[in-house]
């Protein structure tokens, strides 16, 4: 099942170009994260949503403008840094997760479709990271490998901005608007191997990234069980599991694109509002 949050805070499932609305069915009183991660923070199950009759339920036409971010404030976003050989070649890069570990990025950095990535600084270059999103459906504490998908709620196209400055990654990634997310959450069920999905990323019509989760470092499984030794994994948490070769800048008018085959495309736009100079950013020199 595909499931969209809207920016009135109601989720849907998406069928096709129309959508149900399942909010007062599951009887969702969503907070500042959103209907889905309301659901899932309630004990939510793929089995539940299963269960469900959509042909009993009346639908509607899908208005892309109405779509938010399927999470709008998960409880954490954690980042996996040089996760694909391709991309470590390209940044001249000896290390990988193995030795870097995971981050965190804010999780006010997410925003959603249609919305526009909001550069800090006008001097300074901003990159776009095409990634898979995998949101976390079951509490994970030192799972092992072959039981870490059983921890897995779905996926989602994520973006995965950054500003190559000099801070800290965390700091550098967690800027507002750099965690675009969206369109929905395509749950696990409805995808048979995370391991075998293709990737693509364009900034206006120039294809940029083009890769295969296949060419991940630390797999899915692999990935999720290295995270949940170092931190608890609570239901509604993502993991942005790393972008292929190709990242590049982003400049003020431009769309950025990413799309992963069954899993829908994300697009949002490029603004220079409100951009300073990194010498004006605030705290003493």
């Amino acid at each position: 099942m595909r499931l969209a949050s809207t920016h009135d805070a109601r989720l849907h499932a998406v069928l096709g170009d129309r959508s149900v609305d399942l909010t007062d069915a599951l009887g969702l009183r969503p907070g500042p994260g959103g209907p889905l991660l309301a659901f899932l923070e309630h004990g939510g199950s793929i089995a539940e949503l299963q269960a469900l009759d959509l042909d009993a339920w009346p639908s509607q036409p899908l208005d892309p403008r109405r779509l938010a971010a399927p999470i709008a404030r998960p409880g954490k976003v954690v980042g996996a840094p040089v996760n694909y050989r391709d991309h470590q070649v390209e940044m001249h890069e000896q290390r990988t997760i193995a030795d870097y570990g995971v981050f965190l990025k804010a999780s006010s950095s997410v925003i959603g479709p249609g919305e526009h990535i909001r550069l800090p600084y006008r001097d300074v270059r901003t990159d776009h990271e095409g990634e898979l999103g995998v949101v976390i459906g079951r509490t994970a504490r030192c799972v092992p490998p072959e039981h870490a998908l059983d921890h897995v709620f779905g996926y989602t196209p994520v973006l995965d901005v950054t500003v190559r400055s000099g801070e800290d990654r965390s700091t550098r990634k967690s800027f507002d608007t750099f965690t675009p997310l969206g369109p929905w959450v395509t749950t696990a069920d409805e995808v048979p191997d995370p391991g075998a999905l293709e990737l693509r990323c364009w900034v206006d019509d120039e294809l940029r990234q083009h890769a295969s989760t296949a060419d991940l470092l630390y797999d899915v499984a692999e990935l999720i069980a290295y995270t949940s030794h170092v931190m608890t994994l609570h239901p509604g948490d993502v993991i942005a599991t790393g972008t292929p070769a190709g990242v590049g800048p982003i400049a003020a008018g431009q769309r950025v694109a990413v799309e992963i085959a069954g899993l829908g495309r994300l697009e949002v736009g490029v603004t220079d509002e409100g951009a300073i100079a990194y010498a004006d950013r605030p705290g003493p020199r």
